[in-house]
């Protein structure tokens, strides 16, 4: 059964936020597809991955590498898994796809200081509860730390 999960960011940015995820999706050896929803998100997110941090960055390839299919992350800007990911991340409104049942599992980044974006995350978390995925809501705390809160 695939995890929907979806994290409602309010204290700080996706840009913060997406690394640290995808860093423990690789710490327990999880692959990973980052869908964003157009070339130019592509291009900006590849950028960052790399140099996000000044002591370390995510290795990460993009769907026009050649070698996409090696890669432990890759950004994609359409519904393929050229990694074989068993993680994929949704960000800046990517929705849920047909294919969303071959992955263990699928997280929603959306900004919830956007009206439009937490609109269109309140209609995917219906979307995914009809489909019958395990769905969870998190929300950070004072301190920065996710809660579970549905």
């Amino acid at each position: 059964m695939t995890d929907v999960l979806f994290y409602h960011l309010q204290r700080q940015p996706l840009e913060a936020v997406l690394p640290t995820l995808v860093e423990k999706s690789l710490e327990r050896g999880w692959r990973v597809a980052i869908e964003v929803p157009d070339r130019e998100r592509l291009a900006a997110l590849d950028d960052h991955l790399w140099t996000y941090r000044e002591e370390s960055f995510l290795p990460h390839g993009t769907q026009a590498d050649a070698d996409a299919a090696s890669q432990p992350v890759v950004l994609t800007a359409s519904p393929d898994n050229p990694n074989a990911a068993a993680v994929r991340f949704l960000v800046d409104g990517a929705t849920l796809g047909v294919e969303a049942g071959s992955y263990d599992r699928i997280v929603v980044l959306f900004d919830g200081n956007d009206d439009e974006a937490l609109a269109e995350a309140r209609g995917q978390w219906r979307v995914a509860r009809d489909e019958g995925y395990d769905v969870t809501y998190w929300q950070q705390d004072e301190q920065g730390r996710w809660q579970k809160k549905a």
